[in-house]
C-alpha cells in the first residue's frame, strides 16, 4: 500500500509539473547557435533590455531575494507615467503595469554580491518600460555578446554549479577560446518542477 501511495504521489507531482510548465510557457531571449557540441554550445545574443538587482548572501538565498524584488517589479510594483491630459492643468494619475514573465532567471556573482537579472519581453524598450518603484531595480541594455554555454538538469546546487563551471572552463580551454566575463547561472523552470525535468545552464562570455 505504501508503494502504491508513493507511486500515486509521484504521478500527481509529475502531472502538476507538466501542467505547470505548460501554463508557465514564457518568452526566452533570442540567440544564434554558432556551435553545438552535445551539452555545450556557443551562442550569439543580441542587445537585450534587462531588469536586474544586486543582492548579498549565498547563491540560493541571493537568488530568492533577487527573484522576489524583480518579480515585484514585473507584477506591478512600478509606475507607468501618463501624458498630460487636456486641459493642460489636468494630469492623469500614474498607473501600475504588469509585465509578462520571461525565462531564464540569471545569477552572476560579483565579489560578495550577486546580480540577479530578468530579460524584459521583446515588445519593450527602455523608453517604454514602466519605472520601478523599488530603487534597487535597475533597467539597462545588455550589449550583444557571445557566450559559451553548458546545459544540465537537476537542482543546481552550489556544488553542481561549481562542477559545471569547471567543465565549461575546460571546454573553453580545449577549444582555444578566451573567456571575458564571470560565469552566470541561468534557471528556466518554476520551483515546483521535478528535479530531473529542470533546465539549467552555466554561461561564460567569450571573445568573438
Amino acid at each position: 500500500m505504501t508503494m502504491q501511495r508513493t507511486l500515486y504521489a509521484f504521478l500527481v507531482a509529475l502531472t502538476l509539473s507538466l501542467l505547470g510548465d505548460l501554463a508557465m510557457a514564457v518568452e526566452e531571449p533570442p540567440f544564434k547557435t554558432v556551435l553545438n557540441d552535445n551539452s555545450f554550445e556557443i551562442r550569439d545574443y543580441p542587445a537585450l533590455v534587462v531588469a536586474e538587482v544586486t543582492v548579498t548572501g549565498q547563491q540560493k538565498d541571493a537568488a530568492n531575494k533577487g527573484f522576489r524584488v524583480l518579480a515585484g517589479y514585473i507584477f506591478g510594483d512600478n509606475t507607468r507615467k501618463q501624458g498630460i491630459a487636456v486641459p493642460p492643468s489636468t494630469v492623469e494619475p500614474a498607473t501600475n503595469e504588469k509585465i509578462a514573465m520571461t525565462a531564464p532567471v540569471i545569477q552572476t556573482q560579483k565579489g560578495d554580491e550577486w546580480v540577479v537579472r530578468f530579460t524584459m519581453p521583446s515588445g519593450y524598450s527602455l523608453d517604454t518600460l514602466p519605472e520601478p518603484k523599488d530603487a534597487r531595480v535597475h533597467l539597462r541594455i545588455a550589449p550583444p555578446a557571445r557566450f559559451a554555454v553548458v546545459r544540465f538538469s537537476g537542482l543546481a546546487s552550489p556544488d553542481d554549479v561549481a562542477a559545471k563551471t569547471a567543465e565549461l572552463n575546460l571546454w573553453i580551454e580545449e577549444h582555444h577560446l578566451r573567456s571575458v566575463g564571470a560565469p552566470s547561472l541561468a534557471q528556466y523552470n518554476p520551483p515546483w518542477t521535478l528535479w530531473f525535468m529542470r533546465r539549467n545552464e552555466v554561461l561564460i562570455q567569450i571573445e568573438g
